[in-house]
């Protein structure tokens, strides 16, 4: 299955286009390179925005409504009982990629031994998008951008970047999810 599209989608500095399984006008939904936990995504506005406020009233609407539909398959397919959706608006918030963006994250039950470990998890390293896609793109890391957060958790050796084919296999699947649900609500 080709792109979704042969534009080039870019998320902050990053290419991202294969990483891409739902777009609209104005946004587009990307798998994630170091999930926080299984079916972690993120929907973004396809402008280049830093932060929410500077979104115009059709990128906010358009933004929230993919937001929605997003979760609704992210829920069914990864067989969730709840979601957490952020956004990290600012670098002090713990912005890491200077592009709004919202996390959908599906939670279990006991997934996590407190639910509100997740938070921990987005502020510390494990959260920190922009080192890991520096890293994906030049395999340094160099050129950290300092960034204000909560008390960091210990990074999960466990949780390793995932390959560019296995997030374009995982965008693959999640297309054809959201083309499911787009026929059942039609």
């Amino acid at each position: 299955m080709p792109p979704l599209t042969k534009d080039v989608i870019k998320f902050g500095a990053f290419v991202v286009t294969n990483q891409v399984f739902h777009l609209t006008p104005l946004s587009y939904a990307l798998v994630n390179l170091k999930p926080l936990l299984p079916g972690h995504v993120l929907v973004s506005p396809r402008r280049l925005v830093p932060r929410f406020n500077d979104l115009s009233q059709q990128e906010v609407q358009d933004l929230f409504a993919t937001v929605q539909r997003v979760s609704r398959t992210i829920e069914r397919v990864f067989d969730a009982s709840a979601l957490n959706i952020a956004i990290q608006d600012g670098q002090d918030a713990g912005q890491s990629v200077p592009h709004v963006h919202a996390h959908i994250i599906p939670r279990k039950k006991h997934d996590l031994p407190d639910p509100d470990q997740i938070y921990q998890m987005m502020e510390g390293e494990d959260g920190d998008l922009a080192r890991q896609l520096r890293e994906r793109d030049d395999g340094d890391g160099d050129g950290d951008v300092k960034r204000g957060r909560f008390p960091a958790v210990d990074a999960d050796e466990r949780r390793r970047p995932r390959s560019e084919d296995e997030m374009t296999r995982e965008a693959e699947w999640l297309a054809r999810e959201m083309a499911k649900d787009a026929e059942v609500n039609r």
